[in-house]
């Protein structure tokens, strides 16, 4: 594409900081940036519409860690690590609410719920006999017990009586905050070009020299934020992971209120609008979900509306109005990855599933590291 001489000016001569990926953390990242240096010239990359990771395609559950997804993840990590990992992320969501408003991204402290199915009785026991361990875990963060066994007529089928409840986790509009992220930027003169995907980039020793598919330009400071996308420009472990989502029509008398995990967290629904939002399924075919593609299939859909029939809404009649996919970015650990990779070359990236909790302080944390 051939510049003019305004377009040179305005947009590409003196960048300071290029932020490559327009979802949670590159908005936070560049907002954060924008309070450091007030007159820096700072350019968001997106090569989307919309952005294009999950940012605005995730089901919006403000939460942290159910009992079994902290049991699965002290196979893999320390428990000084575990609570590290809840304490980010319930940091990011303090932070995220604080930024931006509970009125603003319609946060609603409902509470959530884990759900068992009785084909899943042994794993179903050991999660509720651990509660009382992992309730002495989060203590020392929430000066209270977080996780509860209780129970509540949601009017489910095929599930044992007892839920987990877990009275800090909510929920927030999506669409909401990314809006509301978008002003924020715009409103503190931050530059977002769209359809804009970056294809190669070269260090020299004072700047980065950026190539788009429309224009190459060079910048003081190059910041990467495209969490499951990462490994194609930034060679970081991270593994691209689809989450398939569906939402019903309205339904009248919804008696499902809050955030619910089912089968390992694998399953996730919530009320939304007097709707059910339904997602999950990546457990069903994890070498074919591990892709940037963001089709849905046939296979996930049709176990959702399965699970939807037999389990969530047994008793009550639904259409299925929509659904799509977003893409998550997922590694052999959880820790999110926030780094510098080289002398002007920066990422936050690998949110593990968590951005909506996470990704307001990862933004922080790499906009800080610069």
């Amino acid at each position: 594409m051939q510049l003019s001489y305004w377009e040179i000016k305005n947009w590409f001569s003196n960048v300071d900081f290029t932020i490559v990926g327009s979802g949670i953390v590159g908005l936070h990242t560049a907002i954060r940036l924008r309070e450091r240096f007030p007159k820096a010239k700072i350019i968001l990359l997106e090569k989307g519409a919309l952005p294009q990771g999950a940012s605005t395609k995730n089901a919006g559950f403000a939460c942290f860690g159910s009992v079994s997804e902290i049991l699965d993840d002290l196979k893999t990590h320390t428990e000084e690590e575990v609570i590290q990992l809840i304490q980010k992320r319930y940091a990011g969501l303090q932070l995220l609410r604080n930024n931006l408003g509970d009125a603003t991204i319609d946060y609603q402290p409902l509470g959530g719920y884990e759900v068992f199915l009785k084909e899943d009785e042994a794993f179903y026991n050991d999660c509720l006999s651990k509660i009382p361990f992992i309730n002495d875990i989060v203590r020392p963060l929430f000066k209270s017990d977080v996780y509860a066994k209780v129970t509540a007529s949601f009017k489910f089928k095929n599930t044992f009586e007892y839920l987990i409840f877990n009275a800090f986790e909510g929920q927030i509009d999506t669409g909401n905050m990314m809006q509301a992220l978008l002003k924020k930027a715009a409103l503190h003169d931050i530059l977002l070009l769209n359809h804009q995907t970056v294809t190669d980039y070269q260090e020299t020793n004072n700047e980065v020299e950026v190539v788009t598919n429309e224009v190459t330009f060079k910048t003081k400071k190059l910041i990467f934020t495209t969490n499951g996308f990462a490994s194609e420009l930034t060679k970081n472990e991270v593994k691209p992971a689809r989450a398939q989502v569906l939402i019903t029509k309205p339904i009248e008398n919804l008696h499902i209120k809050g955030t619910f995990h089912l089968d390992q967290g694998y399953y996730y629904f919530r009320n939304i609008n007097n709707r059910v939002l339904f997602g999950g399924g990546r457990n069903l075919d994890f070498e074919g979900e591990t892709t940037t593609s963001l089709e849905t299939t046939e296979k996930i859909q049709n176990r959702l509306e399965d699970l939807l029939k037999n389990v969530i809404l047994p008793d009550t009649p639904f259409e299925i109005e929509h659904s799509w996919s977003g893409i998550m970015g997922i590694g052999n650990s959880k820790k999110p990855i926030v780094k510098q990779l080289s002398n002007h070359i920066y990422c936050g990236v690998r949110m593990g599933g968590m951005g909506v909790a996470i990704g307001s302080l990862i933004g922080k944390e790499v906009a800080d590291l610069v």
